[in-house]
């Protein structure tokens, strides 16, 4: 869950955002792009960096402000979950990641468990919605909806790639240590439930 800081910083930028968004009058527009610098100080503040960075980095967000949308694929073989290892931190997680314009959700999930993993799976069931900032994640710069869907393994072997340095199942009781800015334990536990339960509405929140 992020610091309270944190989320006040990434709701002004939002502001913001939107705001630049259909600012007409010139001196409104001087007034959000204030509101985005003292966002980018606060997060600067806080978190380590450089201010001018962090304003140019919320600069090109543009657009009405929204979540962004993570996708994750949670695959089953004999109850232990297929996991790779993420090559920035070293940890493991549900392949996944961010949602491309353009793609369908199921397109997107599916599309990144073969891209991190080497192996085609099948969408099966929406599992969870869940806002990222009210789980057990380390604070991140955008507010995020994280999509996981029980996929079922369709072919392919384990394969790295460019974002992954390995890929194996694990028993839940015997999990590696989790990139919680992607996964949490209890999420997984979740998924293994919904494997379970095809029958099962999908969790939200």
């Amino acid at each position: 869950m992020d610091p309270s800081w944190l989320e006040r910083a990434k709701r002004l930028q939002a502001i913001a955002q939107t705001g630049l968004t259909f600012v007409r009058d010139p001196y409104d527009r001087e007034r959000y792009e204030a509101v985005r610098d003292i966002a980018a100080a606060m997060i600067a503040e806080g978190a380590g960096g450089e201010p001018r960075a962090l304003a140019a980095l919320l600069a090109a967000e543009t657009g009405y402000a929204t979540p962004k949308v993570d996708v994750r694929a949670a695959v089953f073989r004999d109850e232990r979950i297929l996991l790779v290892k993420e090559r920035s931190d070293g940890l493991w997680t549900l392949p996944g990641g961010w949602a491309d314009v353009g793609e369908s959700p199921r397109a997107a999930v599916e599309r990144e468990a073969l891209e991190e993993s080497g192996y085609a799976v099948r969408a099966v069931k929406l599992a969870a919605v869940y806002d990222r900032n009210l789980h057990e994640h380390t604070p991140h710069l955008f507010h995020i909806w994280k999509l996981f869907f029980v996929c079922e393994l369709v072919s392919g072997a384990p394969r790295p790639s460019l974002e992954t340095e390995a890929v194996d199942c694990f028993a839940l009781d015997a999990l590696p240590a989790l990139s919680t800015g992607r996964v949490t334990a209890r999420q997984i536990a979740q998924m293994l439930e919904h494997h379970r339960h095809r029958e099962w509405p999908t969790s939200f929140d």
